[in-house]
């Protein structure tokens, strides 16, 4: 499982998706704040969502057993630590895809004919060519931001992100892979990636380009993951492994 399955609640920008929420009610009231928590952070406990909203456990509870009724949120248990093997396993709460349907965009149905008919009249080609284009303006206002980043471009890639709505994070991962993930809790065009992959692959190959590192996608919230989750090579570990070989 990806390293950005966490349990944890982290402060993540929202400038992307404020008002979004619209099925779910005003952003103001508790239960919409509860579940644009469990959006933007990913799979959370309730003790979390306690302490990061300053309400009751027992207030929290409530909300989450209605937003549970409603179908908007999921319970799932937490993966046990090696050192924590006794007790219960955590309960966590993630979105389910009717409640991240609550924060997308409205023309999600218009996007995907849109590309079918592209697909249809001029090839798969050519819609892999629009997503490029698409992505390039993207690559294109992150550049600078990469440049100064010095050596916490993940970082600064997952900030750059998270101005945009996709609620993305940095973690490191452990040593024996190597590098960094990052993890995007949110993505305004999931329903259509599902159907044209190519959206996914040209980001994939701009995060390459504007962290000068090879990258690898673990996961997608299109293809039904929680997270978008990808996998960062350390710079380190590319120049050892070119520095071998040339060796060799």
């Amino acid at each position: 499982m990806p390293a950005c399955d966490a349990g944890d609640v982290r402060a993540v920008p929202a400038s992307g998706t404020a008002g979004a929420v619209t099925s779910l009610g005003s952003e103001r009231g508790t239960r919409a704040r509860i579940a644009r928590l469990i959006l933007e952070n990913g799979p959370v406990t309730a003790a979390a969502l306690s302490t990061r909203l300053g309400l009751t456990p027992a207030a929290v509870r409530r909300h989450l057993d209605n937003l549970l009724a409603g179908g908007l949120i999921e319970v799932r248990t937490a993966r046990r630590m090696a050192s924590r093997r006794r007790g219960r396993p955590a309960k966590l709460f993630a979105i389910t895809d009717a409640g991240r349907s609550a924060f997308e965009h409205a023309y999600d149905d218009l996007a995907t004919s849109a590309l079918r008919f592209l697909a249809e009249v001029a090839g798969p080609g050519a819609v892999a060519e629009f997503a490029r284009r698409q992505v390039a303006e993207l690559e294109r206002r992150y550049r600078p931001v990469m440049e100064s980043a010095g050596e916490d471009k993940v970082k600064a890639l997952a900030e750059a992100l998270s101005a945009d709505g996709y609620a993305a994070s940095a973690s490191n991962v452990p040593v024996a892979r190597g590098g960094e993930q990052l993890c995007q809790h949110h993505c305004p065009v999931a329903h259509v990636a599902a159907e044209f992959p190519q959206l996914c692959e040209a980001e994939t190959e701009a995060f390459a380009r504007l962290l000068g590192t090879p990258v690898q996608r673990l996961a997608t919230i299109a293809h039904g993951d929680g997270i978008c989750t990808t996998h960062v090579t350390a710079p380190a570990l590319v120049h050892t492994r070119t520095t071998t070989n040339t060796t060799s």
